[in-house]
């Protein structure tokens, strides 16, 4: 429960949420509330978790939490603390149009608010996109709070021509149309592959459907603002050099944010950072190839002397074997297992079911 000497003012919602069993928490901070899921042993150590852009915990990590194996290695080792951009929870109202739309540092300065309304010192974090950018400036500023980083297509740089268009063109439907059809489709762009996508010959996916009918319950101006907040990041390419603690990146070979991530691996340092690019794979990895990033966050674990039960038994239902994996990977270094960049594949299979 909540630290009593926090500085931030809390409720405690007592309805038991769908996803998990976790317990709704909304923390009042300096930049508005925020909603966070909790789930798990608050005794154990924490892992942070941010979304990308109009999603949240249900609709950004419930195909890597409803994977057996990586839940069973993410739940036995932390108490997980889904933290969703303001206006981004499920069932969330409109926020005024008049209060201050927050920047990417005051999302960022809201995680330590957070953290320390739960009495966290350190946490180990998990973004995808836009979540990742929010927790890597979160890990910079705050270098002593972060344990560790695993980010799924991650960004570092201002936004690029490309995007900035993709940007505007995506402020100007949710100003004027809302969550209209077209938008979707940009956001289903930003988030999965061509093969979860679907074609004219090829019908969407379930995964793409279900994302679909989930955009359908966000607010446009929540949205907006955090495209803006977004939108007007600075290059933080520079201060991945003070980084204090280990990175292991995901990325799919068919993520529009790619060469971010690849530009980002590079700027970070080797000994302690590993990019895992997963092929035919869009940006949302957690959702989409979720089985892919088990054994990868296994050995990155290892690390910090964590382990999933029983896994001397194996785990016959992961499509990566250890012989998939750099021999390097097992090689002991100074914070632990050192990390060199490998690719996966995952053997194709009906399109819209997990893997």
């Amino acid at each position: 429960m909540a630290d009593s000497n926090s500085s931030a003012d809390s409720v405690a919602i007592d309805v038991e949420t769908i996803y998990l069993g976790g317990k709704e928490h909304v923390v009042r901070t300096s930049c508005g509330p925020v909603s966070v899921i909790v789930y798990g042993d608050q005794e154990k150590p924490a892992l942070i978790t941010y979304p990308d852009l109009a999603l949240n915990h249900m609709s950004c990590f419930q195909g890597l939490f409803f994977c057996p194996e990586a839940a069973s290695l993410l739940l036995h080792n932390f108490c997980i603390y889904h933290i969703s951009p303001p206006g981004h929870e499920l069932g969330a109202a409109a926020i005024c149009p008049e209060d201050p739309a927050p920047s990417v540092d005051d999302l960022a300065d809201q995680i330590v608010e957070v953290l320390n309304y739960f009495g966290l010192r350190s946490v180990m974090c998990m973004g995808v996109t836009a979540g990742a950018y929010i927790l890597t400036l979160f890990a910079i500023k705050h270098r002593e709070r972060v344990l560790g980083l695993i980010l799924v297509s991650p960004l570092c740089r201002a936004p690029s021509w490309s995007e900035w268009f993709y940007n505007k063109v995506m402020s100007n439907l949710l100003y004027f149309y809302g969550m209209c059809s077209l938008l979707k489709d940009f956001l289903l762009y930003r988030y999965f592959s061509k093969e979860v996508r679907g074609s004219a010959e090829v019908p969407e996916s379930d995964i793409a459907q279900a994302c679909r009918r989930l955009l359908d319950e966000r607010q446009s101006i929540n949205i907006l603002r955090f495209l803006q907040a977004i939108d007007g990041r600075p290059d933080i390419t520079q201060g991945l050099k003070k980084l204090q603690c280990r990175t292991l990146i995901f990325v799919g070979d068919s993520s529009p944010f790619h060469s971010d991530s690849l530009h980002m691996t590079a700027k970070l340092d080797r000994r302690f950072s590993a990019l895992v690019e997963v092929q035919d794979c869009g940006s949302m990895v957690t959702e989409e190839q979720p089985h892919a990033m088990l054994i990868p966050m296994e050995y990155f674990l290892m690390g910090y002397g964590l382990y999933r039960p029983n896994q001397l038994s194996g785990s016959p239902r992961s499509p990566l074997t250890p012989s998939c994996i750099a021999p390097e990977l097992l090689s002991p270094e100074s914070m632990g297992l050192k990390l060199k960049p490998i690719k996966t594949r995952i053997e194709s299979k009906v399109p819209g079911t997990r893997r």
